[in-house]
């Protein structure tokens, strides 16, 4: 009984210890403490958003800078080597739609690949077939604007003349691809 009545006082010490706060730092602590609202497919963004703004080095040693497309339909399509999905869509995303689109001034497709270096982008792009721009995003921070840090890809957003985001996707559905190219036939249209 003396053991338990010890340990019972020396845990209620450890425990006062770890948590001693005036009220004053609780609140600051709880105020300062902001989680980002996670939306569908742990998108950090939603439609109707302002795209973050960002600038990466492109694959052929020019940068991209989103908030200088104003005026265009963009369509960012996140990706990385070891995506499995990302490898099947990009074949898609070629033919379907860069291939269809780009010559039209009215609009840009930028691949922006996720932690890795330019020559393994040159490589698996190689391989996979595709031309469109691939801009490096080696330390995942654009990604991370866009959706939780680690969450899975691959994903597009469509960022309409107005910058706001018009369309995401997460994976590669073919309903989903379908409907992402109807979408921008029709806004290229007008």
């Amino acid at each position: 009984m003396r053991y338990l009545l010890s340990l019972v006082v020396v845990a209620t010490a450890f425990i006062s210890c770890g948590n001693k706060q005036t009220t004053t730092d609780a609140a600051t602590a709880t105020d300062t403490i902001t989680q980002p609202v996670v939306y569908e497919n742990e998108y950090l963004v939603k439609v109707g958003d302002t795209a973050p703004d960002f600038t990466l080095p492109l694959t052929d040693g020019t940068t991209f800078t989103l908030s200088q497309q104003r005026g265009k339909l963009v369509m960012l399509q996140f990706t990385a080597r070891w995506c499995g999905v990302c490898r099947r869509e990009m074949p898609h995303i070629e033919k379907d739609i860069w291939q269809r689109h780009k010559d039209n001034e009215k609009f840009v497709l930028v691949g922006v690949d996720r932690q890795e270096s330019k020559e393994v982008v040159d490589d698996y792009t190689a391989k996979v077939g595709t031309t469109y721009p691939m801009a490096l995003d080696t330390a995942g921070n654009v990604f991370a604007s866009y959706a939780v840090r680690n969450s899975g890809i691959t994903r597009n957003v469509l960022v309409g003349p107005d910058g706001r985001i018009v369309m995401l996707t997460r994976s590669f559905k073919e309903a989903e691809f379908n409907e992402l190219v109807a979408t921008i036939d029709s806004l290229l249209v007008r």
